[in-house]
């Protein structure tokens, strides 16, 4: 069922959408269909097309809830007819406003300029890949509350606002082209490192992503961060069979069986990055695809050219003056320059108190140390890490690095 969930929901919604043109009566009817497949499908069994199954029973959720409502009856045929998914091919290029997607076109509506950037992410999120509020939350490190409202607040805007369910004209596509990269990029990430859950990895969320990025190379084929954002995911990609061990567990870059890397996604993802930098436009994500294609073609953990992905960082805060960038470069200088180097950085931001709660703060501060034969420092930092971290996955990666640096201590027999 949770599969199901993560596979269709996008789907269901984003066609219940465009055909009702209500965001909340889509999601409700959507959540419907879902809570009747809990109880059919555990009894009859998952269908041979479960999104089908589901878009049927929540366009007559629709019908039901728009005939009560008194809608006009023009909707209702409407919705109605709707076409049931899974039925057909997938549109071609030229179709439908040069969208073939409804979840592409339901990213170029929410990202609509009326609605500032953060938001437009989190609502296309929220609707598109069916991310909880707490998980949109944590990717923008915003508390769930916090995040709920700005969610309100957006739908609202796009209500008051009378914003269409439609795809802008070609020469005005560049203007929503950075939010919905940014869309494809955050749910890529939710995908390949869960924020939450007990799958630290998603498939279906990296496929989708990968999937909805092609169709975004071919509709801008002029645009250089789209190509460098799929080339991004690919170059990724390449390395999820080996991001796992055979209990689930966490392996590190440096301990990854690179024989098992992806050799066909990693060219792809290298051709792709080549072709967007010979532009001349570059773009945080093209320096970021750059930083991953350091990382897959190195042949050996020692090969890796760490003092370029350090610069590489560098240039990449001048797009994206984050913290987090902040931390990534200061892990690269700690492996170019030595811990020491990397781990003043680290205090640097963490008096900072930008990051505050992030538990790769902790982390990333506890192996420095460890590497500096720090123990009970390190020891304390993976303690905190731990208390921090969101998934079970990486919890047991903390838990097996604590008890590796922590000094074993003698345990006093019990007496009577």
């Amino acid at each position: 069922m949770a599969d199901a969930f993560r596979a269709e929901w996008g789907r269901v919604v984003a066609t219940l959408i465009r055909v009702t043109g209500d965001w909340d009566l889509a999601e409700e009817c959507a959540q419907d269909a879902f809570t009747l497949a809990l109880r059919r499908w555990a009894a009859d069994g998952v269908p041979e097309r479960p999104g089908a199954w589901l878009t049927t029973v929540a366009r007559n959720r629709a019908i039901d809830r728009l005939r009560r409502a008194a809608i006009g009856a023009a909707k209702l045929r409407e919705v109605a007819a709707m076409a049931v998914a899974d039925q057909g091919p997938e549109p071609t290029l030229d179709e439908r406003d040069g969208v073939p997607d409804d979840r592409l076109r339901l990213m170029f509506t929410c990202c609509h300029p009326a609605l500032a950037l953060e938001s437009q992410v989190a609502l296309t999120l929220r609707t598109l890949a069916g991310l909880s509020t707490s998980e949109i939350g944590r990717a923008f490190l915003v508390a769930s509350p916090a995040m709920a409202k700005r969610l309100v607040r957006a739908k609202q805007k796009i209500r008051d606002a009378a914003i269409p369910y439609r795809v802008p004209p070609a020469h005005l596509l560049s203007e929503r082209t950075p939010a919905v990269l940014a869309v494809l990029y955050l749910l890529f990430n939710e995908g390949y490192s869960a924020s939450a859950g007990a799958d630290p990895i998603r498939r279906n969320l990296t496929d989708e992503a990968l999937r909805l990025a092609r169709v975004l190379v071919a509709l801008l084929p002029d645009e250089p961060e789209a190509a460098g954002l799929l080339a991004l995911m690919l170059l990724h990609d390449a390395r999820r069979a080996t991001r796992l061990d055979d209990a689930g567990d966490l392996v590190t870059l440096e301990q990854q069986d690179r024989s098992g890397w992806d050799a066909a996604e990693i060219a792809e993802g290298v051709e792709l990055l080549e072709g967007a930098l010979h532009r001349g436009r570059p773009g945080p994500y093209q320096v970021q695809a750059a930083i991953a294609a350091c990382h897959a073609t190195s042949p050996a953990p020692a090969d890796t050219d760490w003092a370029q992905i350090a610069g590489l960082y560098g240039h990449l805060a001048t797009f994206v003056p984050t913290p987090v960038i902040a931390l990534n470069r200061a892990v690269a200088v700690g492996m170019a320059d030595g811990p020491a180097a990397g781990l003043a950085m680290v205090d640097e931001l963490a008096k900072s108190g930008e990051l505050s709660g992030y538990y790769l703060l902790a982390a990333t501060r506890a192996d420095l140390l460890r590497r500096l034969d720090r123990s009970t420092e390190a020891a304390a930092a993976y303690r905190q890490a731990l208390e921090l971290a969101p998934t079970e996955a990486e919890r047991r990666f903390l838990r097996r690095r604590l008890t590796a640096t922590e000094p074993a201590t003698e345990i006093e027999p019990a007496t009577d």
